[in-house]
């Protein structure tokens, strides 16, 4: 007849058996560890190549923006913003954090 009744259920006066500390930090480490390498590293990297991206920037590279536009880079200056050359007669400023691409010589040229 045990077998209809949970054995939970049946040992009503018996506190359940607790876990302690000690047996949940092992797991809380490798929890830790795994966010860490899967998630805050890699953004990490992300991020450090951006910025050395942003740092190498001069005048005459052609890139990309994160809007979608590709230009020439005409003018660098010191406060953040590159003036970009979309073609002969127009040219565009934005700011240096939104380029998202350095892109090789002559890509302009062969689209």
């Amino acid at each position: 007849m045990s077998f209809f009744i949970s054995d939970a259920v049946a040992s009503a006066g018996q506190a359940a058996p607790e876990a302690s500390f000690m047996s949940i930090l092992p797991m809380l480490v490798i929890f830790i560890l795994i966010f860490y390498f899967m998630i805050l590293r890699p953004q990490q990297k992300r991020t450090k190549e951006h910025r050395k991206l942003m740092e190498s920037i001069g005048k005459g590279d052609e890139v990309l923006t994160t809007g979608g536009l590709i230009g020439r880079v005409v003018k660098v200056s010191d406060n953040g913003y590159i003036v970009v050359a979309l073609n002969e007669t127009t040219e565009v400023t934005i700011k240096r954090d939104f380029v998202a691409a350095v892109l090789p010589k002559g890509t302009m040229k062969a689209i």
